[in-house]
């Protein structure tokens, strides 16, 4: 054990290290040294601060995984205004806005690319939520959101857990000054949740701008940090900033250790500023974070200060849209459809309508709240926007077409498949069903849920076989499967010996499914894929993960308070005891078995892993498990952070060239096995 003094010598090093790696991956994009080697880093960290607690500094790099509770999120005014910026949607507005300028100033207007150019910046407009930073002696000391303008939430604890955001400065920046910019969720990020929130049951989220909202909202901050969010910063506040123009503050802020959009561009006239809106317009698909439009502000502070603001917005800068595709289409009903978990989804059914390449029939509209909110009513005209959303959303009403008389829309009270009187759960948007053993779509769903492919992969269960199933009141749950005979599937409907067979047959297979797969079948709300994968790896068996207290389960990677609770009412449940002690007789995985527990090594820990092409001897899903047998990770692209490429015959030439250009190894599939022979 070092003393407090040695101790305090090694965290400072430690924190100086980790926070320029940091700087290195997340601000610079250019790692310096591998994700094991980081974590390492770390590791130590934490462990000095643990034995040490009195030097634990709240901008310590080890807070950054979270784990404060935050019950209210405090007001704060803001020191210097938030205002919005006027927006411009045509060439004409940005015109009209550099003569305005010009006005201002009171320069003439000798022709309109003339001697008279003023010098802009132009920025990327983040698709997210706005935030304020303010450093102290080069800490990290608030994080405000933009609120009303005025004064908005104190979101400092989760604003800590984004690692694009620097807890501690470097270089010569000032004693005190606020920097702002956007926090938002990449692309990339935002599909991996959806799709792991698909995997256990709930609806998708609607937009990154939206999902990253609503995590700056999370009380629990270890959940935030999770999220992956990300951060640009783009204005500088203060007394003592150290230019007399944007543009240079910029660049001397990434110097301090701020992550500073690369795209952002000095433009000298409106015309420049035209071919930088013009070029974006079309590739902005092409980046990893969504954009809605471009920020255009004078460079000069002087002549800032000169043309000064009116009472929403300064006159110096001005926002331009890029036009979402919209259309507007008869809203011919609201349905309601029941999730395996019970949640009930409001939906519109619209009159079909040609939207950014495709026929739309349905809409989303989230939940209650939001058909208050746009006061939707049936038979209402309605305007429905794509944009960057996954599906399509209604965004407003068409009032001037609305039909006399129509009533608002009353949100249904009991379920629309078993009648069941719906609940709305404290702190969540959705109203749930609750009777989950006998309403059919959360009884099929399940089911569903339990025979697919990445649960018990039994593939001769379609989803209409299920429903025929269920009908019948031959199966009722999961468990019911494994006491189906081919007697009783024989009297049902286009079912064949053959066909029965088949069926059987695969019910029986999906007993040698390995644990893991089994938890994440049983379905557990909130644990997708890959919970129950680390879960399981940890616990060894469903008999010791019942008996794991919510302090224990808090220990086991990914999981968090809402996935403790989850599991704790799972166990807590006794319908569901029963279907597990029922699937147990029949010879379900609730182990992990000896040869996994045998085979299991650290041989790839700390390697991040991806996987291109055809194979020989395994299948890609097999490579995939042994990656992680081994403790590797699996990464689905090609980054700096990546340890090698197993490549397998045809791999994707986009893929090549990557791993090419940033030097990363194309290891064989021989090459890979003898490495964790």
């Amino acid at each position: 054990m070092q003393n407090s003094e040695e101790a305090k010598k090694r965290i400072t090093e430690l924190t100086e290290q980790i926070n320029q790696h940091n700087y290195n991956y997340y601000s610079l994009d250019n790692p310096t040294i591998s994700d094991y080697e980081f974590d390492k880093l770390l590791e130590e960290l934490i462990y000095l601060e643990k034995a040490h607690p009195s030097l634990l500094s709240s901008n310590s790099p080890s807070q950054r995984v979270g784990g404060t509770i935050t019950k209210t999120f405090n007001s704060v005014k803001h020191q210097y205004p938030m205002l919005s910026l006027s927006n411009s949607y045509n060439e004409a507005d940005l015109i009209d806005f550099d003569r305005k300028v010009k006005d201002g100033l009171q320069l003439n207007q000798t022709d309109l690319f003339g001697t008279n150019t003023i010098e802009y910046v132009c920025e990327l407009k983040f698709d997210g939520l706005s935030i304020g930073l303010t450093y102290e002696n080069g800490f990290l000391k608030q994080a405000i959101t933009r609120g009303d303008g005025v004064q908005g939430d104190d979101v400092t604890v989760n604003a800590k857990t984004i690692k694009s955001i620097p807890l501690q400065l470097k270089g010569d920046f000032p004693a005190l000054f606020e920097i702002r910019g956007e926090i938002f969720m990449p692309k990339k990020v935002f599909e991996q949740i959806n799709l792991e929130r698909e995997d256990i049951g709930e609806a998708p989220l609607a937009n990154p701008r939206n999902a990253a909202s609503g995590t700056m909202k999370m009380q629990d901050s270890a959940v935030v940090a999770k999220r992956n969010l990300d951060c640009y910063l783009y204005y500088l506040l203060g007394e003592n900033i150290p230019f007399s123009n944007h543009y240079d503050n910029l660049l001397k802020a990434k110097t301090w250790g701020f992550k500073i959009s690369k795209e952002t561009k000095r433009c000298f006239g409106i015309e420049d500023v035209l071919k930088f809106i013009n070029y974006w317009d079309k590739e902005r698909h092409q980046l990893p974070f969504e954009i809605d439009g471009i920020v255009i502000k004078v460079n000069n502070y002087d002549q800032q200060r000169q043309l000064g603001f009116t009472a929403k917005s300064p006159r110096w800068a001005i926002a331009y849209k890029f036009k979402a595709e919209q259309v507007s289409t008869l809203l011919e009903e609201i349905t309601y459809q029941v999730g395996r978990t019970g949640a009930i989804t409001p939906v519109a059914n619209l009159k079909p309508v040609a939207l950014a390449g495709t026929i739309v029939k349905r809409a989303s509209l989230h939940n209650a709240d939001i058909i208050e909110k746009l006061d939707v009513r049936v038979r209402d005209t309605v305007f429905v926007e794509k944009g960057g959303e996954i599906i399509p959303k209604i965004i407003s009403v068409d009032l001037t077409k609305r039909p006399p008389g129509l009533a608002p829309t009353k949100y249904i009270e009991d379920c629309p498949e078993c009648g069941s009187k719906l609940k709305r759960k404290d702190n969540e948007a959705l109203h749930y069903c609750l009777n989950e053993y006998n309403c059919s779509p959360q009884v099929v769903g399940k089911i569903e849920h339990f025979v697919s492919r990445k649960a018990m992969n039994i593939d001769s269960l379609g989803g209409e076989t299920i429903e025929q199933l269920y009908k019948a009141g031959l199966i009722k749950n999961y468990s019911d499967l494994y006491d189906l005979t081919k007697e009783l599937l024989l009297p049902l409907e286009r079912m064949a010996e053959k066909s029965a067979r088949n069926l059987l047959d695969g019910i029986n297979k999906s007993k040698d499914v390995p644990f893991e797969r089994v938890l994440f079948a049983i379905g557990i709300r909130h644990v997708g894929e890959t919970t129950a994968k680390k879960i399981a790896r940890k616990v060894k068996s469903l008999e010791r993960l019942k008996l794991l207290t919510k302090e224990e389960l808090l220990e086991i990677d990914e999981v968090g308070d809402t996935i403790a609770e989850s599991i704790l009412a799972f166990f807590k449940n006794e319908n569901q005891l029963e279907i597990i002690k029922r699937l147990t007789s029949a010879g379900i995985q609730f182990n992990l078995s000896e040869e996994q527990l045998s085979a299991s090594t650290d041989k790839l820990s700390g390697k991040s892993i991806v996987i291109s092409g055809v194979f020989n001897k395994y299948s890609r899903d097999q490579l995939k498990n042994f990656i992680e047998q081994h403790g590797g990770k699996n990464v689905g692209s090609i980054s700096a952070k990546t340890t090698f490429v197993l490549a397998g015959e045809n791999m994707g030439p986009e893929k090549l060239k990557k791993a090419q250009s940033l030097g990363i190894p194309l290891i064989t599939e021989d090459d890979f096995l003898e490495m964790i022979k």
